[in-house]
């Protein structure tokens, strides 16, 4: 059972209840907003409201979200790009355009099925729709992927990424031509109040993120950066580079053009470090660049040199 408790800002007055709670959740559905407010799982200040309540400044609304029948998430065959494999741990370089794990979204073929028929069993911290699943990437981001297979792994990966000892380096092409060397956004990131399949950066309702990056090549019209995650907020190096003006190449949601034949963005997730859970040995694993992707920084090279 999820539980939320949102406090209604001064942006928010005059706001029907039904799209303001929308706004605020993850992957559910308008259909099922509806369902909660009409079952009394959403109140306003502890009181059913209907759907079509205009909110005040600092109304109180919570939301509880009942625990859904289980999904049932069968084992898959599975060309998996294994990179590193053993009884604790399994790490993938996922290739462009597979989701990671089944949600409210999918209940198509994931990478998380392809896992369940390779390991058998995984990590059941995160539950039957994304178990072993420490960290994730984008649908159409490459790379690296951890994955755990026993709950002790999950649990020891998992505070790594809390206490910053886990590191994920990414490589992005980037439009435009990035004058310094070395950079941080700061920047809080929250859900775009336009267009709930985007994040955003924002004060609303907005989780802290952080993404440092240094120039690694520049291009005209281009910078090749690595970027490294401080913080895992979803779509946050797309979000922040966007933010600085400086959007990953190929991005449908956050570019503002496609100069390239390919489809999806030029982000990879290259490299991991972390603790080995088990011998405590500090592991660094890599992933090379697509081929996709290596095709397009050459060609963006010959048209350097041709200059």
């Amino acid at each position: 059972m999820e539980k939320y408790k949102w406090i209604a800002t001064i942006d928010d007055v005059a706001t029907r209840l039904d799209k303001y709670a929308f706004e605020q959740t993850d992957d559910i559905s308008r259909s099922r907003i509806q369902q909660l407010i009409n079952t009394e799982r959403i109140l306003v200040n502890g009181k059913k409201s209907k759907s079509n309540y205009r909110l005040s400044e600092n109304d109180i609304v919570e939301c509880t979200i009942p625990e859904e029948v289980e999904y049932e998430v069968v084992p898959v065959k599975m060309d998996l790009d294994i990179v590193y494999e053993d009884s604790d741990i399994i790490v993938i370089n996922k290739p462009k355009g597979i989701v990671v794990h089944p949600g409210a979204g999918t209940k198509d073929v994931t990478l998380v099925h392809g896992l369940m028929y390779h390991c058998k069993d995984l990590s059941g911290i995160n539950g039957v729709l994304r178990p072993g699943i420490v960290h994730r990437i984008d649908k159409d981001t490459t790379g690296l992927l951890m994955v755990a297979k026993n709950d002790i792994a999950h649990q020891s990966l998992s505070k790594q990424l809390v206490d910053k000892t886990l590191s994920r380096k990414y490589v992005a092409l980037v439009h435009g031509v990035i004058p310094h060397d070395h950079g941080v956004i700061d920047a809080p990131i929250g859900r775009d109040t336009n267009d709930r399949q985007k994040m955003r950066v924002t004060d609303k309702n907005a989780k802290n993120a952080v993404t440092e990056f240094y120039v690694k090549e520049r291009f005209d019209g281009f910078t090749l950066v690595e970027c490294r995650l401080q913080t895992g907020r979803t779509h946050q190096i797309r979000v922040h580079m966007q933010y600085i003006k400086h959007p990953v190449v190929g991005d449908a949601k956050y570019s503002y053009r496609k100069p390239y034949s390919g489809n999806g963005q030029l982000l990879h997730a290259y490299e991991l470090s972390f603790i080995h859970p088990r011998t405590n040995e500090m592991m660094t694993l890599q992933a090379p660049l697509p081929v996709e992707f290596d095709e397009v920084i050459k060609d963006v090279t010959r048209k350097e040199m041709a200059r």
